[in-house]
């Protein structure tokens, strides 16, 4: 749930749901209390208001007491008179904030209260009706309802009987209602906040709370760790980012460690390849300082193999400067169309040259039509050749050693296949040839010595001529190694 609405919802439930409850609450309340009164008391309220209303609620609690004198006064007056009577009756009004009193001409014949009111504070004979559901309210020290009943006695004298009740008085029921609406009310807000304090803390505080130590991890440099992002709304969004961030700076950070690792590897690499021609040079170039050397063919041999270390010393340097191109992407491309058969021809004649050298057959294959194309670098691609060629070389283990050079139309490429007879390569060590400054050959002899790094180039070039490249091998037995290039194809308009 995006944050905006996440608000709007909570300010909904703020001001909505407190009322709803308590409206609910209240009903619920109003139905159970009100029977319950009803059945306890007699007493007829349909809402709050009238319960709420002690004239009203008092005047109806005493009115089957009324209805009860206002019958004994019109059949047996006399028994107004009869003391036990009026105290039993006087102790049920009691019950109801209520007494008794009794009146004959101006005396008062029975008061049920102490301090209760005196005849001049009592209204007149036949000032009113005798009504059950009313009475007279009096107004003084303290606020009285009175419901009065006149009649005669049996000698013809006047006489009333009063119902006087206290005005502000509340029954219990009355009171506990309103006290369980005030805690209703008051558990209402509270469950509310609560509620609203948990989505809140579910929605917001919690990915807070977790995007503040993923922080404190990545200033400690822990990338070690996952955010779980849940939801659709701004801050799971802010999580899945951070997430991301972390990823690729883990990610950055391992390349940047495998990085330092292989420039130091190489660094280590190019100090012990050309310590070799180094050391040779140096022995060389000594022994003919000291007059060693004291004929003209052995000051010629000399020459030659310092001649020899040196060019072994450039090879290497310019391997690490093409590498260092590599490594930024900038190696020189000039592309251009090459007819493949020409092409190789020419290569093949430069290479055999070199070959028959090293006493080294060499057979050349070409199965492409003398009118194929491709688009490429001819000085890179002679790179890829001579490189594993080089490579091919360094490996041969066998009397006379051979290479195999096939060209062949695969459809939309040509595919080179270059094949020694070599000691091969094993499996476990096949997968990871083409990768930056691995070597199966871990003894690093100055037989097979080298950066690490040719065939790494090698694959390097042939992607970035849009091909692929690959080998097979077989221990004792050789290696084949393949790459393709697509053919060039004229597009043709429709005009």
């Amino acid at each position: 749930m995006k944050l905006k609405t996440r608000l709007t919802v909570s300010f909904c439930i703020i001001i909505f749901v407190p009322v709803i409850l308590a409206i609910c609450v209240i009903y619920g309340f109003q139905k159970i209390q009100i029977r319950g009164i009803q059945e306890a008391y007699g007493v007829k309220a349909d809402n709050y208001m009238e319960l709420m209303n002690p004239v009203q609620l008092l005047n109806q609690y005493t009115s089957k007491n009324y209805e009860l004198l206002l019958k004994i006064a019109s059949l047996d007056p006399d028994q107004f008179l009869d003391l036990s009577f009026l105290e039993n009756t006087n102790r049920k009004l009691k019950a109801k904030y209520s007494y008794l009193l009794v009146r004959r001409e101006d005396t008062i014949l029975y008061k049920g209260e102490e301090g209760g009111l005196d005849a001049e504070d009592l209204p007149g004979y036949w000032e009113y009706e005798p009504d059950a559901v009313s009475g007279t309210y009096v107004d003084g020290a303290e606020e009285k309802l009175i419901k009065q009943i006149n009649f005669r006695f049996s000698d013809r004298s006047r006489g009333s009987v009063f119902i006087v009740t206290t005005a502000y008085e509340v029954l219990p029921e009355v009171k506990r209602l309103a006290f369980d609406l005030c805690v209703s009310i008051l558990i209402i807000l509270f469950l509310t906040a609560a509620m609203l304090i948990v989505w809140m803390h579910r929605g917001i505080i919690r990915p807070i709370e977790k995007l503040k130590a993923a922080t404190f991890n990545i200033q400690q440099g822990n990338l070690d760790f996952t955010i779980e992002s849940e939801g659709k709304d701004e801050i799971s969004e802010l999580c899945g980012s951070f997430e991301e961030m972390r990823k690729r700076l883990k990610e950055s950070f391992e390349q940047q460690m495998i990085s330092e690792r292989e420039s130091r590897e190489l660094i280590s690499n190019i100090a012990h390849d050309l310590k070799t021609p180094i050391t040779a040079v140096k022995g060389y170039s000594e022994g003919l300082l000291d007059g060693v050397a004291d004929t003209p063919v052995k000051r010629e041999k000399y020459l030659r193999t310092i001649n020899s270390k040196a060019n072994e010393m450039d090879a290497l340097l310019n391997e690490l400067t093409l590498y260092s191109r590599i490594d930024t992407n900038r190696i020189p491309y000039n592309f251009n169309r090459l007819n493949v058969a020409a092409y190789f021809n020419d290569c093949i004649e430069e290479i055999g040259m070199d070959l028959e050298t090293k006493n080294i057959g060499l057979a050349y294959f070409n199965y492409v039509d003398n009118d194929v194309m491709v688009i490429a670098d001819p000085e890179q691609l002679k790179r890829v050749v001579n490189n594993i060629i080089g490579n091919s070389i360094k490996y041969l283990d066998k009397a006379q050693g051979f290479i195999h050079i096939r060209v062949k139309d695969v459809g939309d490429f040509i595919q080179v296949e270059i094949e020694d007879n070599g000691r091969g390569i094993a499996a476990k060590d096949l997968p990871y040839i083409f990768e930056r400054f691995y070597r199966a050959d871990a003894s690093r002899n100055s037989a097979t010595g080298g950066s690490g790094i040719g065939l790494s180039i090698v694959k390097k070039i042939i992607e970035d001529h849009g091909g692929k490249i690959w080998a097979t091998s077989k221990e004792s037995v050789g290696t084949v190694v393949y790459f393709v290039i697509r053919k060039y194809q004229e597009v043709i308009q429709n005009e």
